[in-house]
This record gives C-alpha cells, structure tokens and sequence, in this order.
C-alpha cells in the first residue's frame, strides 16, 4: 500500500459554515426552500445505481436533523450514523438520484457521494516500498550506536532525531504521558515492543465507515502491508527501552484511529470525520494526518460532491479544534505548489478511473492539510533541503520537518539511507521516506510543546511550533538532478517561504 498517494502516499453548523467561508472563500450551499416532492418520493423504489455513501450536512438543530433523516430515508436512504454535534450525516443509498434530490430538502446545506465505486462488503502520503533492516544491517547499526551513552540499539541511524535535537531534548524531557498523539492512519500495531508502553488503547479505535468501534484491537492494521500508521507511530512516541529506536517525544502516549478501507486502504471522508469527532471526545490533545481524504487528491467547491466531502470533513476538524486540539497534516508528495494559480490532477479519483483536470488552488482542497487550522507540514532531507518530492507554497506550508530523501540527501549513518526508520508490524523496523513522515515529527515536537506547556490550546501550540522553529531561507537554486532547471520555486523570506513556512521545527527548543 505504501505508494506515492501515501502521506501514505474534519448549534455548531452556523459558525462551521462561517469559518468556512471565510477560510476557504466559498459560500455554503444554500438549501432550496422547497419541500421534497413527489420524484424524491419515487426514490424508494428507483434503487437500481451502486451502493454508494454519502454525507448529508445539515444544522445542529435536532428537528431540522430530524426532519432530514425522515428526507433521507423517503429518498432511498440509508443513515449509518448522525454526528449531531456537527450536522453530519453518513449516509448508504443506491438511489442514482439520491444526492440530487437529498440537495434539494430544506435545512441541507450540502450533501454528496463520497466515493466513486459501490460500497463492497466489509489513502497515505509516503514514496515508494519500504525497506526492512534485516538482522545483519541491525547488528551493524546496533555496533554504531553503541558508541553514543543513552542512544537507543538503532537510533545511529536515526539522523532526524539529531536534525531536530530531540535526542538532546529527551534528556531534558521526554515528554508527559498526560498527552496523547492520535494517529489517524492505517492502524497502529500496539504489540510493537517499542510501541507498547507508551500506546494508549482507551483512546483508539477503528472508524472504517463513520462508526466508532473500540473492541480490543480494532485499531491494529488488518495485515502486515498494512504498516504506515505504525511506522508513523514510532516517529511520534517510540519509547526510550532500550529496545530498537526512539520518538520525537518518547514519553508521551500514542494511540491509534483506523480509518483505512479493509478492500483498497483509501481513507473515505466518513471514515476520517468519524476519527476527527473520537479524537475531540476522548482526551487527545494532537492528531497526525499523514494522508489526504479520497478518492479526491483536491476536493473542487464547484462539485456538489467534492464540496460535500470538504464541508463534512471541515466540521469534524473545527470540532476538534473547538475541542482544544491540534491537527497536524503532511503537505503532499507531488512535488505540487499549493499556492499557484493552476495544478494539474491526474490520479483523481483514485477508486475508479483518474481524469486529468486542472484545478484551481484556491477553489480545490487537499484534506485535510488545506482546512483551516490545520498545521501544514512539508518535508526535509539531512542538509535542511526540501526533499524532491514534497509538495509546498508560501503561506500554505505551516513548518517542515524531517519527511526523508533517498536521492539527493543521503547521511553519514550506518545505513546510508536518507530516509526515516521507524517501527513496523510485528516487531519490526524500516525505513520509510514523505511527508508522511515529517508530519509525525512535528506531531511530536507539538507534543513536548504541550508537555511543557500544558495549558497551551491547538491554537496556542500552534504559534509555539513556529516561533521556536529554525527559519530556513529559500535556497539560491534548487536544481536537484543538475540538468539546469530550477524543481521547483520557493517564494518569501526566512521568516515565512513556500519551502519551509515558518522554519523547520526545534524539539530542543520545545522542552526549554
């Protein structure tokens, strides 16, 4: 699963609607003041379309939800669950014409599919396959690290903890187990020696589908390829035990929200609104989003749809957000400036069959990076460079942090290898490179912010992650292959660029 779309490759509804609007620069969809008629009537018996889910947005107000769930079901619809907190809800139809005349209904202010292929019984942001250190390779990094009082048997290799100075920060504080990273990804393996003593099980949960199941071990990835939310989890929190490597902040709890489809490990908008609403009600103060929301890389206002799945999955996010918390996303790995005027999309939808379009930035939205509020991460390699695949944009990128870069930022470390290890399922280690894993990294340093700082909010950790940032200036040239051509351009000045936003984030700094 670990491909380029991996990063791998959110009386409430009022002022969501507002937020977004003026975030974002769109109005909301405005419900027609007509009353559902008699073809959204025929719709119970008009079934014959896929399986498709959909998110219903409407107001908190319990009789107009009520009144829309009454709509759904006379359309053909299905209600799976209803977040009344935030006026979504998850809806299964196979009426072709369910989105249509759902939009129609008083008190909906947007509703749409979100997938593109039939439901079937029951996506990340990292480049490339993982490569596992085998026992021969460990023995070498476990000699190396040997020589360094206090590291971990691994963390030789472990060039990004020194980048940031979170090997020194751990000294000073590891940070509290009164705090907690949500994970949101493919599912954490708990029982990873290196995982274990810092994961917390009464904070996770697997929201495949948009409903919470917290049975013991629903949040465990479904198999072993399955492994990028815990190599993700170990960039976080791996403990200080001894054992194989360290986290950013190795003493603070993880936990894990599954949100990946069993069938074809897309992260579906209901799944990642369910994970959203979890994390604010269960005592998280950070979640990490190294993924964006399928089957869309850019969610477009101008598709009822897209514009559905932007609105359910900005609710979700602004809860948390309400709710305290701070939500950490990775930029992108497609190399894409987020702040021009066109980007041209050609894996999306990423379900079905992908058609090239040209999309507006400002009107199309990678989820959740683009929402409001939402720390926007890009990656950097060992020289402090934008790695070659990370997506930027002056004043869309927040911070960067080390994401890895295996092709023109290699390390003196044992292994060589420029891009992140971490922990892997069943006790395992790999290396892993995206800004999948730079977001982990700030996740953490947000983490001892918090440590330290435990009054801090979202928002205040927030203005603490890039005022002790290290500001990073635009490089003279960035022509990493040398054929004379610029990669890409980075625009602003040290103190804000579209490269590294506000600088690359200090973890020594953090605890100080």
């Amino acid at each position: 699963m670990a491909q380029l779309r991996s990063r791998r490759r959110l009386a409430l509804a009022v002022p969501v609607a507002l937020s977004l609007t003026a975030s974002l620069g769109f109005l909301p969809g405005v419900a027609s003041a007509a009353p559902l008629t008699s073809a959204a009537s025929a719709a119970s018996v008009t079934e014959d379309g896929p399986n498709l889910a959909y998110v219903v947005n409407t107001s908190t107000d319990k009789r107009t939800i009520a009144a829309v769930e009454k709509a759904i079901a006379k359309a053909g619809g299905t209600v799976v669950i209803t977040y009344d907190k935030i006026g979504v809800i998850v809806v299964h139809s196979a009426n072709p014409d369910f989105g249509a005349q759902i939009r129609a209904v008083p008190g909906v202010q947007s509703a749409g599919a979100t997938r593109t292929t039939p439901l079937v019984a029951a996506g990340t942001t990292d480049v490339g396959a993982a490569d596992y250190l085998t026992a021969e390779e460990a023995a070498k990094v476990k000699a190396a690290s040997a020589d360094v009082p206090g590291s971990e048997p691994l963390e030789a290799d472990q060039w990004d903890l020194r980048a940031i100075g979170a090997d020194k920060a751990a000294k000073i504080n590891p940070g509290s187990g009164k705090v907690t990273v949500a994970v949101i990804d493919t599912g954490v393996d708990d029982t990873h020696p290196d995982l274990a003593p810092n994961f917390s099980a009464s904070q996770s949960a697997n929201c495949v589908g948009g409903v919470a199941d917290t049975s013991e071990g629903a949040w465990r990835p479904y198999t072993a390829d399955d492994y990028h939310g815990t190599h993700v989890a170990g960039e976080v929190a791996a403990a200080r035990n001894g054992i194989g490597v360290a986290g950013v902040a190795p003493g603070v709890k993880v936990s894990g929200i599954k949100v990946s489809d069993p069938d074809n490990g897309l992260f579906y908008p209901e799944s990642v609104v369910c994970a959203f609403v979890f994390a604010a009600d269960n005592g998280v103060e950070i979640t990490n989003n190294s993924y964006y929301v399928d089957p869309w890389l850019y969610n477009c206002v101008d598709d009822p749809d897209q514009k559905a799945i932007v609105d359910a999955v900005n609710r979700a996010q602004l809860y948390a957000q309400k709710k305290g918390l701070l939500n950490v996303a990775s930029a992108g790995n497609s190399n894409h400036d987020l702040a021009s005027d066109a980007i041209v999309d050609t894996t999306s939808p990423d379900d079905s069959t992908p058609v090239e379009r040209t999309i507006d930035p400002s009107e199309c939205f990678d989820l959740p990076t683009q929402l409001p509020g939402v720390v926007t991460v890009s990656a950097t390699g060992v020289q402090n460079l934008k790695s070659y695949y990370s997506t930027y944009g002056k004043g869309v990128v927040d911070v960067a942090a080390p994401g890895g870069d295996r092709r023109y930022q290699l390390p003196d470390t044992p292994s060589k290898d420029g891009r992140i290890l971490s922990t892997m399922p069943n006790g395992q280690y790999a290396f892993l490179q995206g800004t999948s894993m730079a977001s982990p990294h700030v996740a953490g340093v947000a983490a001892l912010l918090k440590s330290t700082h435990p009054w801090a909010n979202g928002a205040e950790l927030q203005r603490l992650l890039k005022a002790q940032a290290d500001q990073q200036a635009c490089p003279e040239s960035y022509d990493q292959d040398g054929d004379g051509t610029q990669d890409a351009v980075c625009e602003g000045g040290p103190k804000a660029n579209g490269f590294y936003g506000a600088g690359i984030v200090n973890a020594l700094k953090a605890v100080k």
